[in-house]
């Protein structure tokens, strides 16, 4: 399967698509990368003169690569786009260290389960120095709209 049609699929557009590119891909874990843009909006608040990226971004960021790009990709293109929902279900993070402006992190993500149209997973973020910015556990599902 091709990365960007995975990439394609995602139920998020700007300003709130925060995966540039999908690095690797399989059945039991996907890692991409995304760079946090000076420009976005939430720097402007966030903080005064000392732009920090909010966690809940970075949960944004993680749940995105490494739940919703993996959900996709498992789904092998059974269901289309237009017809799936992602609903996150629970998170558990630690965040370690500030993502500033113009940095770039990878998410790497590991399957925990997948079944019943519910997938969690260990998840972390690494800077451009291989540190850890983050790290544990994101549980979403995949909801067909057709079955509402």
């Amino acid at each position: 399967m091709d990365y960007q049609y995975i990439i394609d699929q995602l139920p998020y557009s700007e300003p709130f698509l925060f995966v540039d590119e999908l690095l690797s891909v399989s059945e039991e874990r996907i890692s991409g990368t995304y760079i946090f843009k000076k420009d976005l909006f939430f720097y402007e608040g966030h903080f005064k003169n000392n732009p920090i990226t909010p966690g809940v971004i970075l949960t944004e960021c993680m749940a995105q690569i490494g739940l919703v790009c993996l959900g996709v990709y498992l789904l092998k293109g059974d269901i289309s786009s237009e017809k799936i929902n992602f609903a996150l279900s629970s998170t558990e993070i630690d965040f370690l260290l500030p993502v500033f402006p113009e940095e770039k992190v990878k998410v790497v993500s590991e399957k925990i389960y997948y079944r019943f149209n519910k997938l969690k997973c260990k998840v972390k973020m690494l800077n451009a120095k291989d540190e850890t910015i983050a790290k544990g556990t994101i549980s979403g599902m995949i909801v067909n709209r057709d079955l509402k």
